[in-house]
């Protein structure tokens, strides 16, 4: 959805009218450090791709070149196949409104118009008739919990209400592309993890294309579907949390994600391990006891010819079976077991490991077993924490 290559802003000093020469004169200065450095990125259609750096990394200054509130020095931004750093005026007013809105961090709402005439706003610049933008300004109030304040002043609202009403102003105009330049910074830690809460539920159900700028570390890993670490301009890793945690580019982000609660951010994917022992339900008893004896485990996951995951049995049951001349698994209560998805945290799964006679599975969206996580595996991934090995 989103396309940048080797993006870079130098902002030239006020009063220096002619910015090439200027640009030239300062071409060995330190002066002319970019508050950009040839950024590159993709940005999946559906995904909330998080930028972080702490203050003067250049995040803000990139978000803000994606719908050109920014002027590039050089490079490209490409939306949905258009490309912005060309696009005539003209061009660039109608994306502006149809197909990218931007949260910003102070709200940006006009205290002298209402809840509801706020939210309408991007659909009155858009030329939207009365009747269709209230309807469209409503339902966005309702989505983000605001249906019954649509008449009220934003002076009596709390920050966090603000900050809903600027979200709901860039739901109502449906556009495919949200930019958020740290919308939540300004609230407090309670209302911060509301409006957390609030954007994840949202993007499960609407699916937009987000671009959400933190220098808060904790966040970026809680929202980002993937994370740019970012320092003095430049780009210094892009990757999933758990990546970043397990596989840090260097000493810079190894520092950054040191005080990290990994069990928030890695996932099940992360540790699983292939599942030790699997049968199909065809098995004979005494041979499957056979397979799980010489294997010294506990039980074994009942799975079909494509992985699909049946169930699950131990030890005991397998001799049970055998001795009570089952012919075959089918039929026999293969229930034993417990599972997760692979996108589950570790906190989530930890009440989980060990409560069965087989490691906690790991399936897919088709109930595929493609992992198991046994104690000792779980328990290796949290020692880990605070002595992240660089790659």
């Amino acid at each position: 959805m989103i396309s940048v290559r080797e993006l870079t802003k130098i902002y030239i000093p006020p009063g220096e009218k002619k910015a090439k020469r200027w640009l030239r004169r300062a071409a060995s200065a330190d002066e002319r450090r970019p508050a950009a450095d040839q950024v590159s990125f993709d940005v999946k259609r559906g995904e909330l791709f998080v930028i972080m750096g702490l203050s003067g990394s250049g995040k803000s200054t990139v978000l803000r070149m994606l719908n050109r509130l920014v002027e590039p020095t050089s490079g490209a931004v490409e939306v949905d196949g258009t490309d912005l750093v060309s696009a005539a005026p003209r061009d660039l007013r109608r994306i502006r409104n149809s197909t990218i809105n931007m949260v910003f961090q102070h709200f940006a709402i006009f205290p002298h118009r209402t809840v509801l005439e706020n939210a309408a706003y991007g659909l009155q610049v858009r030329g939207v008739d009365v009747k269709e933008r209230t309807a469209r300004a409503t339902a966005a109030l309702e989505r983000v919990g605001l249906g019954d304040w649509s008449h009220v002043l934003p002076s009596s609202l709390s920050g966090g209400m603000r900050q809903r009403v600027g979200l709901a102003r860039a739901l109502a105009t449906d556009a495919e592309v949200l930019l958020m330049d740290e919308p939540y910074s300004a609230l407090d830690p309670l209302i911060r993890r509301d409006m957390q809460d609030l954007l994840l539920e949202l993007q499960e159900q609407l699916r937009k294309t987000i671009v959400f700028v933190t220098h808060d570390l904790n966040e970026a890993m809680r929202l980002g579907d993937r994370i740019m670490v970012m320092r003095d301009g430049k780009v210094i890793q892009v990757g999933t949390g758990s990546e970043i945690l397990s596989c840090p580019a260097d000493d810079y982000v190894a520092d950054f994600v040191s005080d990290v609660d990994r069990s928030r951010v890695v996932t099940a994917e992360t540790v699983m391990q292939e599942p030790l022992i699997t049968v199909g339900p065809d098995h004979h008893p005494a041979d499957a006891l056979e397979k799980v004896a010489n294997a010294e485990a506990h039980g074994a996951y009942v799975v079909t010819g494509d992985g699909t995951l049946v169930g699950a049995i131990s030890v005991e049951r397998l001799a049970t079976a055998t001795k009570s001349g089952v012919t075959s698994l089918q039929g026999l209560d293969l229930t034993e077991f417990k599972t997760v998805e692979e996108g589950t945290r570790l906190m989530d799964l930890m009440p989980l490991v060990g409560t069965c006679s087989v490691p906690l599975g790991v399936v897919d969206k088709s109930r595929r077993l493609i992992g198991v996580i046994p104690r000792a595996a779980l328990l290796k991934a949290l020692a880990h924490e605070g002595s992240t090995s660089h790659a």
